[in-house]
């Protein structure tokens, strides 16, 4: 069943995994009456239905080859076939207290590191008792932190020249203090836009992002 998840401003946001994504398109294109357009862009797929509903694809592990341009119709095989190409993926979860590393082929995990770490929730107390439960917390983040960066390190520096893209999930502000441990910058630098959102990383949950990494995900927004 594709994940689905609603859009600031309407519309809502659809994964589909890449053998699907020519039927959900047709299928799309179908029950709006039929494909308007579809506009090609290295960055962009936007196809437009006739009766004004849209479907957008920012391209994953981008650009799209060429050629590009606005097409009459349904024209969707050059993107079917770029997010259907084999690809190795590296993926990075993370959470404050806990972590998931790994490298996926195709969507399917080859190795991973996974692992979690004490980080006290906030403390409503007031006075000195609140205070050294704050530091005490900072350095427990601090410390999390530090073990996710040094596994990112561990498991993808050594191999970052053969993985085709970086997925990441989870807190945005974790991963941004991973993205300043200089030693992991250049890799970030090369982390797809979408930032899988994902509960405590575990085993599972990096098996499940890995599938994911490689689905493609569809903005529909109805006729107004």
């Amino acid at each position: 069943m594709s994940r689905v998840r609603e859009l600031a401003g309407g519309g809502r946001a659809v994964e589909v995994a890449p053998g699907r994504v020519a039927g959900w398109f047709e299928r799309f294109a179908i029950s709006h009456g039929g494909a308007a357009s579809t506009l090609l862009e290295p960055r962009t797929v936007l196809v437009t239905a006739t009766d004004g509903a849209t479907a957008t694809v920012h391209v994953p592990f981008g650009p799209l080859p060429a050629p590009h341009g606005e097409h009459p119709g349904l024209v969707v095989s050059s993107l079917v076939e770029h997010v259907s190409a084999s690809r190795r993926v590296g993926l990075v979860l993370v959470r404050l207290g806990a972590h998931s590393i790994g490298v996926a082929v195709d969507g399917v995990v080859r190795t991973s590191t996974t692992d979690r770490h004490l980080v006290h929730g906030r403390n409503k107390a007031g006075g000195w008792s609140q205070q050294r439960f704050a530091r005490r917390r900072e350095g427990q983040s601090a410390r999390s932190l530090a073990s996710a960066a040094d596994a990112v390190a561990k498991a993808l520096l050594p191999v970052a020249a053969e993985l085709d893209a970086l997925v990441l999930g989870g807190d945005r502000q974790a991963l941004q203090a991973l993205r300043e441990d200089t030693r992991l910058t250049a890799l970030f630098d090369r982390a797809e836009q979408r930032v899988l959102d994902v509960p405590e990383p575990r085993r599972a949950i990096l098996d499940e992002a890995a599938k994911r990494a490689v689905a493609v995900e569809i903005e529909v927004r109805d006729p107004q």
